[in-house]
């Protein structure tokens, strides 16, 4: 409980051997792709006998604390929960989840869904990172080499090393490329799908796919070698036994998320996908009705592809031609169409005839869904038995020519495309003037996530930089995210009362773009503080924060920053209307524990 000291990574013996350690493993690497060689990490120790003159001194504590009502932060600033906290997931943390196992229906796999503490038992400290942790490799040296200090977990490689998923080499992790179904790599699979989808003829780009959802996605090996032909691909997996794969996927610079197919919506809105790729997801898709098959058809496009590259494809042996024969009954109820199956995959299309669906219903073979509010998000949404009629869909073009598409569900919620076009412009000025503001090169950020997405002009601005946004829309508002698929994008409905679905120290940049005004009257679990909370636990050290907001909010998040351990920088800029607006610059400081 004592106060913490604070000193230069480098003046200490500890600092000099991590420089001759970098020293070292600069001639294996490109100088400067590597390394962030302005970041100097502080220590933090609760150990009073490490104090010594000349040292600064912060007042913050080493304390495990919990959320309390009414809401206080010490003025010593927020305290800091002990080193084995240093990963946790909220509202995945599975010492909670055992508690509530005996209300859980284990059989649907609920308990690989989100499940959030009470506000009581949700820890309200600073999450430090683990010994040694380093400031990430860059990308695109990333996509193949992270630290494995950042994640010093070896059960992946000693269970998947096999399958060229990822390997140890030295004091980095290796990943080859390589998956359950691809174990000699992405790229030889994805342009046998790509010839799949075609007849020989093309790739997956010109079969029509430009988003793909990966389902349990492991370290994201398919998503990074599908960038080439760019196509953008939202990649999910749970916090199961192959815990930590999410965590690999997000530090190689790979978009992802913790999520799983059970008893919920996914978090992602109808008709977003030209894609849905399960390699030994690890998904029973035959059981209760095909359930989780309807859900799959409620994500896809219409002429979008599922590709079923799992035992029941090929497998002759135990229960897989049983299952094989009741994938293949629900999906032709559904009035998908098997276009190919060779080299343990199977592939089909979602066709788009709705006789065959008034056929079949007449049949009894589906439920027609009752017409739902589109203008709704898939939040916490219960699974429907039904199959979605749909309406004309609009028709999309290129990925290129997407990003500036006025898509009609704006329409259909209110936002005209004079609205649209002058969001697109504002974000295009705002970009440059951020990045201006932040003084980085371009190679030093690349996980984004826009917090209060809106259109997906904010991502749209950044498409010629070297990131991926994480576009999200907050579950309270109208659904604009089907409007930012339609552009070719990616991101996911959340709330943020509730921690988000991603490890710790995993974004390079947070964007909130009036995010606390739109939560300023939601009550306990809401507040400004616990939204500060959990954006720094999801940025990383070094990361980036940048506020927008009324004068008063933001005055507010520039008092608390250094309680948070935040520098901060107040700027003025215009809003859309070409009125002054407060936007705050705040950076995390890259400090840890010893």
């Amino acid at each position: 409980m004592a106060s913490f000291v604070v000193w230069s990574a480098f003046d200490s013996k500890t600092g000099q051997t991590l420089m001759i350690a970098l020293l070292l493993m600069i001639g294996s690497f490109y100088i400067g792709t590597l390394f962030d060689h302005s970041s100097s990490v502080s220590y933090v120790s609760n150990n009073p006998s490490l104090s010594s003159t000349g040292t600064s001194t912060f007042t913050n504590k080493v304390s495990l604390t919990y959320r309390k009502t009414p809401l206080l932060i010490p003025d010593s600033g927020m305290n800091i929960c002990p080193l084995k906290f240093n990963e946790i997931v909220p509202c995945h943390d599975q010492s909670y989840i055992k508690e509530l196992l005996p209300s859980l229906d284990v059989s649907r796999r609920e308990e690989l869904e989100r499940h959030c503490p009470p506000l009581e038992k949700r820890l309200f400290c600073l999450i430090p990172p683990p010994k040694d942790y380093k400031i990430p490799i860059r990308w695109p040296t990333s996509r193949d080499y992270v630290w494995r200090s950042n994640i010093n977990h070896t059960h992946l490689a000693e269970v998947k090393g096999g399958q060229n998923w990822v390997h140890e080499k030295d004091q980095l992790w290796w990943f080859p490329g390589g998956g359950t179904h691809f174990k000699h790599g992405a790229s030889e699979y994805i342009e046998r799908l790509g010839n799949m989808t075609t007849n020989e003829t093309g790739d997956l780009r010109s079969a029509g796919v430009v988003q793909v959802l990966d389902v349990g996605c492991g370290v994201a090996s398919f998503s990074a070698y599908l960038l080439p032909l760019d196509i953008q691909t939202m990649s999910f997996a749970p916090k199961d036994g192959h815990e930590n794969q999410i965590q690999f996927a997000l530090e190689r610079g790979i978009g992802a998320m913790i999520s799983a197919i059970a008893t919920k919506q996914l978090p992602y809105p109808s008709s977003s996908f030209e894609m849905v790729h399960c390699s030994r997801c690890r998904v029973d898709f035959h059981l209760n009705g095909g359930l989780l098959l309807k859900e799959v058809n409620r994500v896809l496009r219409t002429n979008g592809y599922f590709v079923y590259s799992a035992p029941p494809a090929y497998r002759k042996d135990k229960d897989f031609p049983m299952i094989w024969d009741i994938v293949s009954n629900i999906t032709s109820a559904m009035c998908w169409k098997l276009i190919s199956r060779k080299v343990q995959t199977a592939i089909w299309i979602k066709q788009d005839d709705q006789s065959c669906l008034q056929r079949n219903a007449e049949q009894k073979l589906i439920d027609i869904c009752d017409s739902v509010d589109i203008s709704k998000s898939s939040w916490k949404t219960p699974l429907r038995s039904c199959i979605d009629m749909g309406s004309a869909s609009q028709k999309l073009p290129p990925r290129s020519d997407r990003l500036s598409l006025y898509s009609a569900s704006l329409s259909n919620i209110g936002i005209s495309q004079d609205e649209f076009l002058s969001d697109a412009i504002f974000w295009e000025d705002q970009v440059h003037r951020y990045w201006q503001l932040m003084n980085v090169n371009d190679t030093e950020i690349r996980n984004v996530m826009d917090m209060n997405a809106y259109c997906g002009g904010f991502a749209v601005a950044l498409n010629s930089f070297p990131v991926w946004v994480m576009n999200v829309v907050p579950s309270s508002l109208k659904n604009t995210l089907s409007a930012i698929y339609d552009r070719g994008l990616i991101g996911a409905f959340h709330d943020w009362c509730e921690p988000f679905s991603t490890y710790p120290r995993t974004y390079d940049l947070l964007h909130a773009d009036h995010l606390f005004s739109h939560y300023k009257d939601r009550g306990e679990g809401c507040l400004l503080e616990d939204i500060m909370l959990e954006m720094d636990r999801i940025v990383r050290p070094k990361g980036f924060i940048i506020v927008r907001d009324e004068k008063h909010i933001t005055s507010r998040i520039r008092d608390l920053a250094p309680k948070f351990l935040w520098e901060v920088e107040s700027h003025v800029l215009e809003n859309r209307e070409k009125k002054k607006e407060s936007v705050l610059i705040c950076r995390k400081k890259f400090w840890a524990i010893v």
